[in-house]
């Protein structure tokens, strides 16, 4: 495959690269892109040094796949010209995601929904990734009503200028503001910027995506968004009730039985999932499962994945292995 990565330079287009090397994806060129500003640095992949060129550039080299991380404006000026050449683009942005002509996909639910006339596929919200994943065997086995999520998202999921702030604050040094406040010691409910309905961008993200990536609207989620002070990983605080009623054993047992989800629920050794265990891992980790003891039908549990390999990175790239491996780029 000749593969492009867009946005190379970014935060989630190294962990792709980082990615791509570790699964060994078939690149039999790769083409790394970015703004042009940064057209001409050098960047490595599996020892070997590639210079960085610009989108115009790499549309005319026709790549096979090009795996999209530069933003919402950028995809949706460029991934077209892509798809236009040929190219299958696999796009990490918001902006096609709730497009009723573009697949948004999370390959260990529904994976099976694209086809080779799918030239522009979706990767969905961090959030939203890590929640499905935990919520899609529950939802098949005892129907889902009603989801309540608060995110305590890490400052990497707003990006490099956000990751400094927090290690200037740390350090005592003035700088840069990618927030409106200071971010340590802090908690910030306020990702991304706010709706006329009072809710962010990203807590609607939330509220919608489950829905189209599962092919179902029978259910509704509300969610509340915080970011805070930690490097890397997003955690989720989520309450479902469902029609049906359950049995907590087997609820740990639907969950341990997820491709790409491990339970870490032993709360009598002090075993739950944290950020700094789900750093640079895939999975998604869910814990301190319980029963709402409030109302009937109702689970509490706390899920935690790397927002940039699962949130991201792996999971574009998983996308891009689904394709490869049915013939469909």
């Amino acid at each position: 495959m000749k593969v492009a990565v867009v946005g190379a330079t970014g935060m989630v287009g190294e962990v792709m690269l980082k990615v791509l090397a570790e699964r060994n994806f078939p690149v039999s060129e790769l083409i790394p892109v970015a703004s042009e500003r940064s057209v001409g640095k050098r960047i490595n992949y599996k020892g070997e040094d590639y210079t960085v060129v610009g989108l115009e550039t790499a549309v005319s080299m026709k790549p096979d796949i090009a795996l999209f991380s530069a933003g919402g404006d950028t995809s949706l000026e460029w991934a077209p010209k892509f798809a236009e050449a040929g190219t299958t683009v696999v796009d990490n942005s918001s902006a096609w995601r709730m497009d009723p002509s573009k697949k948004l996909v999370v390959p260990e639910i529904n994976a099976s929904v694209l086809t080779k006339d799918d030239k522009i596929i979706a990767n969905p919200n961090c959030s939203t990734i890590q929640l499905v994943m935990a919520l899609n065997p529950l939802h098949k086995k005892y129907k889902m009503k009603r989801v309540v999520v608060s995110t305590y998202q890490s400052v990497s999921g707003t990006g490099v200028k956000a990751v400094r702030q927090l290690e200037n604050e740390i350090a005592g040094v003035e700088g840069e503001m990618a927030y409106p406040y200071p971010i340590g010691r802090n908690a910030l409910p306020h990702c991304d910027v706010f709706l006329e309905n009072g809710y962010t961008k990203e807590e609607m993200k939330l509220a919608r995506e489950p829905q189209k990536i599962m092919d179902d609207k029978t259910f509704s989620v509300s969610a509340t968004a915080v970011r805070i002070p930690t490097a890397g990983g997003h955690s989720e605080s989520v309450n479902v009730e469902f029609e049906n009623d359950f049995d907590l054993a087997e609820v740990r047992q639907l969950l341990s039985e997820t491709p790409g989800v491990v339970v870490q629920d032993d709360t009598a050794n002090n075993s739950y999932p944290m950020p700094i265990f789900a750093h640079e891992k895939d999975e998604v980790f869910v814990g301190r499962i319980r029963r709402d003891e409030t109302q009937p039908n109702s689970l509490n549990m706390w899920i935690v994945a790397d927002n940039l390999r699962k949130g991201a990175a792996t999971n574009t790239i998983q996308i891009a292995e689904y394709l490869v491996t049915n013939n469909l780029v």
